[in-house]
């Protein structure tokens, strides 16, 4: 019936400490609701994976990625995501950490502005643009002739047509 909850039920739901949204094809309206349960506790942390707002699909289709997702669950809950992945560095840092990797050594390869050659920018990383994804070399030039600062984070330092046209160089 309506009401009646199992034993041990909220314990179960006192225990959650994070919701975590990441790209979901099979969002509904039911994981929507018991996240904004979750998160009527103060205490749970709501983080998402990546701001991407959508994802190309082919031949100029698109799918809402998990920046809508997250966008429904801030509106529905009344609370602000933290964002662990692409731009922000701390999936960097933590590979840093592990691993010792150096970031003047390193490259990021990306095809949308916003997300990938922001995060290479963000950590200091040298960054490539290929233009077979979302963004445009277009994009990238509005940016660069842009007066704000904040701009020139999304100018990355090389581009490609494809990534496939780096694998020449990889030989040497």
């Amino acid at each position: 019936a309506a009401g009646l909850r199992l034993a041990g039920e909220e314990e179960e739901e006192a225990a959650v400490r994070a919701v975590l949204v990441g790209y979901d094809d099979q969002f509904t309206f039911a994981k929507l609701a018991q996240a904004c349960a979750y998160l009527r506790d103060p205490r749970c942390l709501l983080v998402a994976t990546d701001p991407d707002p959508w994802h190309p699909l082919g031949n100029g289709q698109r799918t809402p990625g998990t920046g809508s997702l997250t966008a429904a669950v801030e509106t529905a809950s009344g609370r602000k995501a933290l964002v662990v992945g692409k731009p922000n560095t701390y999936m960097f840092d933590c590979i840093v950490e592990r691993f010792g990797v150096d970031p003047s050594r390193t490259l990021m390869v990306g095809d949308r502005l916003e997300t990938d050659i922001l995060f290479g920018k963000n950590c200091g990383l040298a960054t490539v643009l290929t233009l077979t994804g979302v963004s445009r070399l277009e994009e990238a030039q509005a940016y660069m002739a842009s007066d704000s600062p904040a701009a020139k984070d999304l100018v990355p330092n090389y581009y490609v047509d494809s990534i496939a046209d780096l694998i020449p160089g990889l030989d040497d």
